[in-house]
């Protein structure tokens, strides 16, 4: 009673709404819509079409010319051949409105006929326009009307922890979504390409990925995704997905459609990596440095003075280490770019302006 005299307000339940029962449950305003990239999805998905591929096959019939004993009755160059087709797939991204799609090249690699299905279920023939077989990536074009070009995103901006979706057609079920995080950017060094640039996501991409879009959260395109650690024996990781960049996907695009190629950096130089023995030899601290064995006349090395025995240590400030930095330094550039080239020559270390050229072709060289 004593309790009831000093607090007498615990009689009786309090009046004030922000106590009641009633307030503990949200309101249906104080609910929050779930997270969802549905928008985004909208935004890229009918610019991702799967691609499908049909490649000519000759076979032999089974014929008695193919008996031993029957053989020598029988003209070989006479036996009949039957034709048959071998069909894959994959999945491409239409990267402009006048049909401009890119895909990797090892969807489309030696395909007789190539066959596009758009996300409305239009289905068309896609014309080769050209390779970059450096980078895995192929430009078809197609030739349809009212067509859905993806909005173009910048890896450049792109994090590591950022959210991406990748969009494909795994296995040919069908277009589906996948998503992720960006795992790492600039991935290099993994001996699978001569270009390696990547962007590693754990967003899932299998087999019918390939050549589809890696995506940020506002639906913008990031990169191409690719499968090709399946083609090196490694399609057992998961968590492992790879992506060129879209901007070095869409450079490649340029030149293939304005060029009929893709035009890169070149020093002209050949050169290997710096031995243990090598470094030690010279009293190197570090084997980071590529020894050039060969110089070629009038190249661009050549014209910045550089000589056989040099040991290029840094390009454009960056360290060649065993040469696949430095390689790529020069492959991302454009002809006509200056690079700064430190290099190690008899104890002295020096530092020349080289400006790229283009790769000769054989029939220039």
């Amino acid at each position: 009673m004593g309790v009831l005299f000093f607090f007498p307000e615990i009689r009786q339940p309090s009046t004030d709404n922000n106590y009641s029962l009633h307030n503990l449950v949200p309101s249906t305003e104080q609910w929050q819509k779930p997270l969802s990239f549905a928008d985004a999805v909208k935004r890229a998905s009918p610019a991702v079409v799967n691609i499908y591929t049909h490649t000519k096959i000759q076979d032999r019939r089974q014929h008695l010319s193919e008996d031993p004993l029957f053989r020598h009755y029988f003209n070989n160059a006479d036996v009949p051949r039957q034709e048959r087709m071998q069909s894959a797939l994959g999945s491409g991204v239409v990267v402009s409105a006048d049909g401009y799609l890119l895909t990797n090249n090892h969807v489309i690699r030696g395909a007789d006929e190539i066959v596009v299905q758009l996300q409305d279920g239009r289905e068309t023939k896609a014309t080769l326009v050209g390779i970059d077989e450096e980078n895995d990536l192929a430009v078809l074009r197609i030739k349809e009307e009212h067509l859905i070009a993806i909005p173009i995103g910048s890896p450049r901006s792109a994090q590591v922890g950022d959210i991406v979706l990748a969009i494909g057609n795994p296995f040919g079920m069908g277009q589906t979504v996948t998503q992720g995080i960006i795992s790492a950017t600039g991935r290099h060094n993994l001996g699978i390409s001569k270009i390696e640039n990547f962007i590693q996501t754990d967003a899932a991409i299998n087999p019918g990925n390939s050549g589809g879009a890696l995506i940020d959260t506002q639906g913008n395109l990031l990169g191409i995704n690719t499968a090709i650690l399946d083609r090196i024996g490694n399609s057992t990781l998961d968590g492992v997905g790879l992506a060129v960049p879209a901007d070095t996907a869409l450079q490649s695009l340029k030149d293939i459609v304005r060029m009929g190629k893709v035009v890169r950096g070149w020093l002209g130089v050949e050169a290997q990596a710096l031995s243990p023995q090598a470094a030690q030899q010279m009293n190197l601290k570090s084997r980071n440095g590529v020894y050039i064995t060969a110089i070629f006349n009038n190249g661009p090395a050549h014209q910045a003075g550089l000589l056989p025995g040099d040991i290029i240590l840094r390009i454009n400030e960056q360290f060649v280490g065993n040469g696949m930095q430095g390689m790529q330094e020069i492959l991302k550039a454009r002809p006509g770019q200056k690079m700064a080239v430190e290099f190690w020559r008899k104890g002295e270390i020096k530092t020349v302006t080289a400006v790229l050229g283009s790769k000769p072709t054989e029939d220039t060289e």
